[in-house]
C-alpha cells in the first residue's frame, strides 16, 4: 500500500488522425505503463474528425477497457484542438501526459521520465535519435531556433510530441493555438509563469502506418501565425 500512495495519479491522452493502424497499439501500451507507475489513471483517444477507422476503433477499445475514454470532434478541428480536448476531460489528474497518436513516440519513456516527477512541474522530451529526412531536420532546427531567439527559452526541442505536465500548470494558462505550435506554447507559459521545466533525451521511431501532413504548407503556415499570436499575448505592452 505505501507504493501504491507514492505513485502519482496520471491522465495520458493522444489525438488520432487517420491512424487506424496505430490507435490499439498506443492503447495497451499505455495501459501497460501506467498500470504499474500510477496509482489512478485514465487514457483518453481524442479523434479529430478522422476520416478513417481511428474513432471506431477507439470506441471499441472504450467498451472493452474501463480505463479507456474515446472522445470525437465531427470534424477535423487541428492538433492544438484535439489537445484542448484532452486536457480538458484530464484535469482530475494530478499528472497529464499527451503524445502523438502514430506511434512514432514510445511511451514506454515513462518509466524512466516519471523518475523526475517530483522534482519538475512540466517535462519535455527533446529528440536524441531522429529518424526523419534531412529537409524536416533542417525545418525542425530553424523552427526551434527562431523559438529560442523570439520567447527566450534555452530548451532544445519545443515540439517533441511527447510531454507530461501537473494538472494545476495546465489550469494557470489559456491555450489559444489550433496548430502544431500548441506544444511550444504550453513550454512558453510555463517558463514565463516560473514552473520548472525539465528536459529528457528520447529516441523516435519510424512511421509504420500512413503519413505525417506535418510538413504541409498549410500546418507550417498555421504555426507561424499561431507563433505570433502567442508572441503578443504573452508580451504584449500593458
Amino acid at each position: 500500500m505505501d507504493d501504491l500512495k507514492e505513485k502519482p495519479s496520471i491522465a495520458l491522452f493522444f489525438p488520432v488522425y487517420c491512424d487506424e493502424g496505430t490507435v490499439e497499439n498506443m492503447a495497451m501500451k499505455s495501459l501497460k505503463v501506467l498500470s504499474d507507475i500510477a496509482s489512478r489513471f485514465k487514457i483518453i483517444i481524442v479523434d479529430d474528425g478522422s476520416p478513417d477507422r481511428s474513432g471506431e476503433i477507439a470506441d471499441r477499445l472504450a467498451e472493452r477497457h474501463p480505463e479507456i475514454v474515446s472522445i470525437h470532434h465531427e470534424t477535423n478541428l487541428g492538433y492544438g484542438a484535439a489537445l484542448k480536448t484532452g486536457f480538458k476531460h484530464s484535469l482530475d489528474y494530478e499528472w497529464i501526459c499527451f503524445t502523438d497518436g502514430d506511434n512514432q513516440y514510445n511511451v514506454d519513456e515513462l518509466y524512466h521520465i516519471s523518475k523526475l516527477l517530483h522534482h519538475y512541474d512540466l517535462i519535455v522530451t527533446f529528440r536524441y535519435s531522429k529518424i526523419y529526412g534531412t529537409f524536416r531536420i533542417f525545418i525542425s532546427y530553424v523552427y526551434n531556433l527562431v523559438i529560442r531567439w523570439l520567447f527566450k527559452s534555452h530548451l532544445r526541442d519545443h515540439n517533441c510530441g511527447l510531454k507530461i505536465i501537473r494538472a494545476n500548470v495546465v489550469k494557470d494558462m489559456e491555450i489559444i493555438s489550433n496548430s502544431a505550435f500548441v506544444g511550444a506554447e504550453i513550454i512558453i507559459n510555463s517558463m514565463v509563469r516560473g514552473y520548472p521545466i525539465g528536459e529528457v533525451g528520447i529516441r523516435t521511431y519510424p512511421r509504420t502506418f500512413g503519413e505525417s501532413s506535418v510538413m504541409s504548407v498549410r500546418h507550417i503556415t498555421s504555426s507561424i501565425k499561431d507563433m505570433f499570436l502567442v508572441y503578443k499575448k504573452i508580451f504584449k505592452q500593458k
